[in-house]
This record gives C-alpha cells, structure tokens and sequence, in this order.
C-alpha cells in the first residue's frame, strides 16, 4: 500500500471468529480509527464493521513514525481486543493462540485484502458493497443500510457521523 491512494481494506478476525459481535470491540475499532483520522495519518471515506471482519476505504497520508498507518491500526486493535479479551474472557483466550516468534496471540488474520481504488466507479461499487454487507442473508443486523451504526452508511444517506472520523469521497473524487 501507498501513501496519498485510496484503498478498499479488509481485515478478518483469525479462523473468522466472531470477535467483533459485542459492540465494546466495534467502539475499540472507532476509537483507534479516530485517532489515526485526529493525527491526519488516515482519511477514512467509508467502512463496515462486522461481527467477524471490517472493510474500510480510506486513503493512508502519512507514516506514524516508521509504520505504515494500517499496521498502526491492526497493531492497536489487536492490542485493545488482547488486554479485554485477558481481563474478562480467558475463555474465549485460546482460540487466538499461535505459536509465532513475535506473538503468543493473533487477533486478525495474516495478509489482510488491499485492492487501490483507481476510479471513481470502483471506489462507488466497494461502498455500496460495504454498505450492503450487513443486510446480507447470513447476517440480517439490520432492514436498511443507514440502521447500522456500525457503518458509514447513514453519513452518506443522511450527512450523520457521529464517531466523526469520515470524509466524503467527492473531496477525493470530485
């Protein structure tokens, strides 16, 4: 991935559990995005959060100190789920083992999906998909897209964003 392009970001819990079903684990992944957006090192145009992966389309700006701003935001998350998940589900603790030199546990799978936005109607395709995902038969979250709140659904049908952490993507696009 580079700097200044816009991409379309998936990352998926390991073994595609559903880790990210209690919201407390939604509102980590916000917050850690809004910091990235409050430093100016991400522009985030859309997303979904899932109970078991997320999409994002958003534009890396710059490098927080020697890392790319996507392993920041993995890095953190992972992070924040870990100390949550030792404190108050030793339970759920095991299926996030690894044997890894650099880790005891992984929270989001290796090698996450980055595909660059190179037009104007790739980029509208891939919002409209992240839009539509939690209506999908398999899920079934909501009736109508903008009634997730996990989404940047209703910013894009109502202006509302009330994590304030989106940008809309005609100041990319024009």
């Amino acid at each position: 991935m580079e700097l200044s392009k816009v991409y379309y970001w998936t990352s998926t819990i390991k073994d595609w559990k559903n880790l990210l079903k209690p919201n407390k684990y939604k509102q980590q992944i916000i917050d850690v995005l809004k910091g990235l957006v409050d430093k100016k090192q991400i522009i985030v145009y859309g997303y979904v959060i899932m109970p078991n992966h997320l999409h994002i389309l958003w534009e890396l700006v710059k490098m927080n100190g020697k890392e790319m701003p996507h392993a920041s935001f993995n890095k953190a998350t992972a992070h924040e789920i870990l100390k949550d998940l030792k404190s108050n589900h030793l339970d759920v603790l095991p299926y996030f083992k690894v044997k890894d030199r650099e880790r005891s546990y992984r929270i989001w799978q290796r090698d996450p999906l980055a595909v660059l936005m190179d037009s104007k109607s790739k980029f509208e395709q891939k919002l409209d998909y992240i839009h539509l995902n939690p209506l999908q038969e398999k899920w079934n979250l909501v009736d109508v897209p903008e009634d997730y709140k996990w989404s940047s659904a209703a910013f894009y049908e109502t202006g509302d964003d009330p994590f304030k952490i989106l940008t809309h993507y005609f100041e990319y696009y024009g």
